[in-house]
């Protein structure tokens, strides 16, 4: 796929990778339709995607609201006429042991915004792509393949989505539209160390550490657009992940170990 004066849009595009990725796009010379809540942070965004040569709107949406959802496909189509590529990269987090959890709502919540905003905008979005024949990327994670600790409602909501885009894939077969799912390892930015405690609440404790473990975000950026570019129907960034699948089948309980393992010392000291 050539991205020049391809119209790509992008939800959760105020920070991390949905950022970056924006940025990458614009250097391509990408119309950009861009979506999150923060609208200070969303419009420095755009700003840099102008600077970079991409044309670039930002419109603030809450994709945990099927109407916003609506309304930010809408507006994207009407400012470009287009919709080629569609990225459902919006997330949030959480990190704590399922028996210490006191507000069982953080699971709705999780859940909203990272499965059931996927589904809205896909829902939305997916007579354009039709047209366009498009690509439908969706940003999920390693805990979408295999469960993490201190993590259920994120890797429930990551297996969900994994299973709603190969299930779309198989549907839209001869359609013209592919789908894309990305499973990236740890990655530098915030959605680690800014995630929901037990208490359904942001996590004090997660915000005074910045977080400086995992792929720099420039390098996850660039392997999601090789990807658009290929047209790829799956992406698993890290080399253990991709062993982990393996592994997984044969030996499932050394899968948890390794895991469990990674997981400690990956937040050690936070």
């Amino acid at each position: 796929m050539e991205l020049r004066g391809k119209t790509v849009a992008i939800t959760g595009a105020s920070a991390g990778i949905g950022r970056e990725l924006a940025c990458q796009l614009a250097k391509r010379g990408a119309k950009l339709a861009l979506a999150a809540r923060n609208a200070e942070a969303l419009e420095a965004t755009r700003q840099e995607c102008v600077s970079l040569g991409g044309d670039a709107i930002g419109i603030v949406t809450d994709v945990a609201q099927q109407e916003e959802c609506h309304r930010f496909v809408e507006e994207s189509v009407a400012r470009f006429g287009a919709i080629d590529v569609f990225v459902n990269n919006a997330g949030i987090s959480m990190f704590c042991r399922f028996d210490e959890v006191t507000d069982l709502g953080l699971f709705s919540r999780i859940l909203e915004v990272n499965l059931l905003g996927a589904v809205y905008c896909t829902h939305f979005a997916l007579p354009h792509l039709k047209r366009a024949n498009g690509l439908l990327v969706a940003v999920s994670s390693l805990q979408g393949k295999t469960g993490f600790p201190r993590s259920t409602a994120y890797s429930a909501s990551k297996h969900a989505m994994q299973g709603f885009f190969d299930s779309l894939r198989i549907e839209l077969a001869g359609s013209g539209v592919d789908v894309l799912v990305v499973s990236p390892g740890p990655v530098a930015t915030s959605i680690h160390t800014r995630r929901l405690a037990g208490d359904g609440k942001l996590s004090d404790e997660s915000l005074k550490h910045p977080n400086d473990r995992g792929m720099p975000v420039d390098e996850c950026a660039r392997q999601i657009v090789r990807a658009i570019e290929r047209r790829r129907r799956e992406l698993v960034m890290t080399a253990s992940g991709k062993l982990g699948q393996w592994i997984k089948l044969l030996a499932p309980g050394m899968t948890d170990r390794f895991v469990a393992g990674a997981v400690e010392r990956f937040y050690r000291d936070r």
